[in-house]
């Protein structure tokens, strides 16, 4: 009708109808003056409802990404992404550790560390928690995966229960420990320490500070071991990558004071 009053080329309206995403351009040719309002309009809301469509389509993609799994599968897929995210969480915290353990002994800064460590330890408790869920969800159905073709993920739990990776864990919790203790007797004694240099503070410090290094020389060599450890086990096993540490204290930490 609209081609017939406006005197249009017919085949306008055959287009229009078979392809309806073509309709703002017939638009605009038709009504010039006002129709680049109408056009606007319609590609406003045209864009608005694709964006809505999209949206609701990928976020519902994303949910259903493993529907044509088997039940088992998919918690075990849900348990390794759940690992992979804790542990990139606990890389990123000790990257930054590496980093504060490098500050000079402000009062403010010592503060701050004293706060952080307490997060690092959080995080590896985590992580440690996350490792569990999934070796003993691993156990549960030891048959089912290894009938599946999917015993490559046992090679996850052998990572985390070699000596080299157990050893390391727990020397970095002496660190931890060792450190936090110096940081908390020099920020309560600060100024008996800097500024007054008392005899007794000093000798305190100094037994403090004698614990810290040790569990500093005894973390990096474990440390050096575990990356060793890591690299080949990365050569014989490049499937489990994403399931390991990443850039994860690739630096031996600095002997803080």
């Amino acid at each position: 009708m609209e081609c017939w009053k406006k005197d249009r080329p017919r085949w306008w309206a055959l287009m229009v109808l078979f392809a309806p995403i073509t309709t703002p351009w017939f638009i605009f040719q038709s009504r010039k003056a006002s129709g680049i309002i109408i056009f606007m309009f319609f590609l406003t809301t045209f864009s608005a409802v694709g964006g809505t469509e999209f949206y609701l389509y990928t976020n519902y993609m994303d949910k259903n990404k493993y529907s044509h799994l088997p039940p088992v599968t998919q918690q075990m897929v849900r348990l390794a992404e759940e690992l992979k995210a804790s542990t990139l969480k606990f890389d990123q915290a000790l990257v930054k550790l590496e980093g504060l353990s490098k500050v000079e002994s402000r009062i403010n800064e010592i503060k701050h560390t004293i706060h952080f460590i307490d997060e690092v330890r959080a995080i590896a408790a985590e992580n440690k928690n996350a490792i569990f869920i999934l070796e003993q969800y691993l156990y549960d159905f030891k048959d089912f995966f290894i009938a599946n073709d999917l015993s490559w993920l046992f090679n996850i739990q052998e990572f985390y229960n070699n000596h080299n990776v157990v050893q390391h864990d727990k020397s970095l919790k002496k660190y931890l420990d060792s450190f936090e203790a110096l940081l908390e007797y020099t920020y309560v004694n600060f100024y008996h320490i800097k500024d007054l240099k008392t005899k007794e503070n000093l000798q305190n410090y100094d037994e403090y500070y004698l614990k810290y290094r040790r569990a500093v020389d005894s973390h990096n060599r474990f440390n050096v071991k575990r990356i060793n450890f890591q690299n080949e086990f990365l050569k014989n096993h490049p499937e489990v990558r994403p399931y390991l540490p990443g850039k994860r204290q690739t630096e031996t930490f600095k002997l803080w004071g």
